[in-house]
């Protein structure tokens, strides 16, 4: 079973990882899931894929009320990212669900309609939560065409979908990453095949080094904090993708 794991907050301000389910079966890949979570209001960010659902839904509601949850962030189109949207759609028929405008037309096959699918434009936007102001950061052509991230600059967290994805092998489990050097490799693959553009890396790069950022936050694998988020950019810059 998936586990809910605080990993940033000031005052009520809450940031959850929902990880590593030693009872997946081995052929779907691992995923991370996060919510975030301001008294009443809680956005859930790449809530997952629908056979992941059951798990991801009760590990949130070990530290959330499930009800909470009006929002759902979906960093881009693919189903261990949203396929799970129509059982939510079924917990809740009101809840939002906010995604790039070009896949506003593919996505509701997953769940959602007009009235609750809300297109984010190409340059970004904010999304308030409680007190707090999240910034929707582009990063188009990283993985796929219409792709955002989530930036909370209260808790210097960034929310990067599949950059910073390593693909890790049985018993490397850790949900932050320990040893940089050894971590890496486990990106590297993903990363040259994944990310189709190296002027797109570049834009972003140029972006989110504007950032103060304590935590990358990447749909798979291990989260980067401190000093290593740096290292990751730096690493990520000099890496030539769109090959492999």
């Amino acid at each position: 079973m998936k586990k809910a794991q605080l990993i940033a907050s000031t005052g009520e301000h809450r940031w959850y990882a929902i990880s590593r389910d030693p009872s997946r079966p081995n052929y779907l890949i691992d995923t991370n899931e996060y919510v975030v979570t301001t008294g009443e209001d809680s956005l859930l960010c790449d809530p997952g894929g629908a056979e992941v659902f059951p798990a991801v839904f009760a590990a949130l509601s070990e530290v959330i009320d499930p009800r909470t949850v009006h929002r759902i962030f979906s960093s881009h189109q693919d189903p261990d990212v949203i396929s799970s949207l129509g059982l939510w759609n079924d917990f809740n028929p009101t809840i939002k669900c906010h995604v790039s405008g070009l896949w506003a037309g593919f996505i509701p096959h997953f769940g959602c309609g007009a009235d609750t699918l809300v297109s984010i434009p190409d340059e970004g936007s904010e999304l308030s939560l409680g007190a707090a102001t999240l910034q929707i950061i582009p990063a188009h052509y990283l993985h796929s065409s219409g792709n955002f991230h989530v930036y909370d600059p209260s808790c210097k967290l960034l929310f990067t979908g599949d950059i910073g994805a390593a693909l890790l092998p049985p018993g490397m489990d850790q949900l932050f990453v320990e040893n940089f050097d050894s971590h890496i490799r486990f990106a590297e693959g993903f990363h040259k095949r994944w990310m189709g553009s190296n002027t797109a890396k570049k834009n972003w790069i140029n972006r989110v080094r504007q950032l103060d950022i304590e935590l990358l936050c990447p749909q798979h694998g291990s989260i980067y904090r401190g000093e290593d988020v740096k290292r990751f950019i730096d690493w990520f810059d000099e890496l030539q993708v769109g090959c492999g």
